[in-house]
């Protein structure tokens, strides 16, 4: 088998026991591997299952491209059911840690039950060792890096902090470092397994189907790659940093918990005065050529980022305009094992509270050190955090002011308001795991011209051009490649090295068809999970609450009159159900089941 290596290992922790699983060609062709094989794994296993049960497995995929000489293909997923959101999810992360796992022989590592201790895992070629890890249980994320890469030597580390321990709901799984797979709280699942890290050592080839052509194709697409000013020097000089202006200067960059979408500090924490300041170098992920990570220096301490998003969420979405801070609460979140967005979006979620006099002696917009306070006090579970670590919807919803909370089915939402980009607004409120950016990133046609400009404040066009870029993405997911890929190469790219890897003549449409597959089943796992359609909407300021000021003044975003299209095109009907025509078309009605 070429480009796949055909096995999944099966972790139970509870009984310490482990076996290893052949994976038909069928099952590869057609579900690719990262983001599209797990959620079809976890269909398949623990359609329901609480997020917290034993039997709620954590699935961590590699792709098809990963280990092979495509650009960014360095890249795997972790596969689950959150813990905030309730609903199927993915993460996916760069660094080295997939192609490790990958050289060990597999294509999937799922782990489900719960040990008896702290444990952590060692996965070779051969197998799979579980060791203690009281030692490091409750230690921060950079120690147990330390600490494992110490004792063994060569090996790549996943690991959880702090946050993951405590339970805190948007707790990440922090890889290399400081890569991360950051949102929906994976962390914490991790954490209720009492499973500290995987530690993996691989060392096996992956095996390229046409190298010829292969190299061919890769070289082509790095001509392209260099041709693209993002890939070529937006990303590479100021990291995704590089947004921070822009956004700001065309009012889609929410400030205060999004009561304005302008700061009037975004030139003190944007990419250029983080290249000025504090930029020590750049760093790029495994076969990454583009190279948007940042290694920087602030306030006596050194660490990687942060990133636009981090930037925004630990900045503007607080009204601290305190670079050092910032980057200080970024490389805090990170040791700590916390999703950034989440945790600065709860923060504002809690200072706009104490400003209309709901939370007696809290914190209050453009406080810089209890910024700090918080990040930490939310990841050890302390007083007031330990509220907060619950996520914005509940802790709002209990302080009796459930609009405050920027979510979308319960996932904070990122650095964009979408009353000044209307398709952004349907993908967050489509997303099958809630207020995320990355599963539609209508940011790239609304404001960056890529592939082409569309009129942002449109609505007719939408629905169409999110269902494409909903399709797509969930294919690149699976295969597993960077986001930023995206910018520069089109579908036929990734079909023409999908198929010189694996000898599977796949060709753009067969990518589209995939990612329609996988996103329908993930809207089946989260029907099947208890989810209300009616989620798919907005928090009711931004449907409601037109901008005050600035290029997007007097908008809202008209989720409307674009939702019933959309559901329309996505061949569901009008409550968002998958019908039958649909599943059938897409060879989903046997997993769907008797309610088809």
């Amino acid at each position: 088998m070429d480009g796949w290596m055909g096995r999944m290992l099966e972790v139970d922790l509870t009984s310490r026991k482990h076996r290893e699983r052949a994976l038909t060609g069928g099952l590869l062709e057609e579900w690719l591997g990262g983001r599209g094989l797990g959620v079809r794994l976890l269909y398949e296993r623990a359609l329901g299952v609480e997020p917290f049960h034993p039997e709620n497995p954590l699935i961590f995929t590699t792709g098809p491209l990963t280990g092979t000489p495509v650009p960014t293909a360095g890249r795997f997923s972790l596969v689950s059911r959150s813990p905030l959101t309730g609903t199927v999810f993915d993460c996916n992360s760069g660094g080295r840690w997939g192609v490790s796992l990958k050289r060990c022989g597999l294509d999937v590592l799922l782990v489900s039950g719960r040990a008896p201790e702290p444990t952590y895992l060692e996965v070779v070629p051969e197998g799979v060792r579980f060791h203690p890890a009281g030692e490091i249980w409750g230690a921060s994320v950079s120690r147990s890096t330390a600490f494992l890469s110490r004792r063994h030597p060569g090996a790549n580390v996943a690991v959880i902090g702090p946050a993951g321990e405590t339970g805190c709901l948007f707790a990440a799984v922090m890889n290399d470092g400081a890569r991360a797979l950051g949102r929906g709280g994976l962390g914490a699942v991790m954490g209720s397994k009492n499973l500290k890290a995987v530690v993996v050592r691989g060392r096996r080839r992956v095996n390229v189907h046409d190298r010829r052509r292969l190299d061919f194709v890769v070289s082509e697409a790095g001509r392209w790659i260099k041709a693209n000013p993002v890939t070529a020097v937006g990303l590479p000089r100021f990291g995704t940093a590089v947004l921070v202006n822009l956004m700001n200067e065309l009012g889609v960059f929410p400030s205060r918990n999004f009561l304005s979408s302008r700061f009037e500090g975004a030139e003190d924490i944007s990419g250029e005065a983080l290249e000025e300041r504090f930029l020590v170098r750049r760093r790029a992920c495994w076969g990454c050529p583009i190279g948007c990570g940042r290694v920087t220096r602030a306030g006596g301490m050194r660490g990687e980022g942060p990133e636009y998003e981090t930037l925004w969420a630990l900045g503007a979405q607080c009204g601290v305009a305190d670079l050092e801070r910032v980057v200080q609460a970024g490389y805090l979140c990170n040791d700590l094992g916390l999703d950034t967005i989440s945790a600065g979006s709860v923060i504002g979620c809690c200072m706009e509270l104490t400003e209309r006099g709901l939370l007696e002696g809290g914190p209050r917009f453009g406080d810089g050190d209890a910024l700090l306070d918080l990040v930490e006090d939310i990841a050890l579970g302390r007083g007031l955090g330990k509220e907060l670590a619950a996520g914005s919807r509940r802790f709002a919803a209990i302080r009796g002011a459930p609009d405050c909370a920027m979510q979308v089915k319960g996932l904070e939402l990122p650095a964009y308001d979408p009353r000044g980009l209307q398709g952004q607004g349907l993908s967050f409120a489509t997303s099958n795991r809630g207020g995320c950016h990355l599963r539609a990133y209508l940011v790239g046609p609304e404001v960056l011209g890529i592939p082409k400009m569309v009129d942002r404040n449109s609505t007719l066009d939408k629905p169409g051009l999110t269902i494409f870029a909903q399709n797509l993405n969930a294919a690149v997911d699976s295969l597993v490649l960077c986001r930023f890929i995206q910018f520069a190469l089109s579908d036929e790219y990734f079909a023409r090295m999908l198929q010189a890897v694996t000898g599977v003549p796949y060709k753009a449409v067969d990518l589209h068809r995939a990612g329609e597959r996988i996103w329908n089943l993930e809207r089946l796992y989260n029907l099947g999970s208890g989810l209300d359609p009616a989620e798919d909407t907005l928090p009711s300021r931004l449907l409601e609450e037109p901008v005050k000021e600035g290029p997007a003044a007097g908008r809202v975003v008209l989720l409307e009159e674009m939702l019933p299209l959309y559901y329309r095109a996505r061949g569901w009907d009008g409550e968002g159900r998958p019908l039958p025509e649909k599943l059938s078309s897409l060879d989903l009605l046997s997993l769907a089941g008797g309610g088809y």
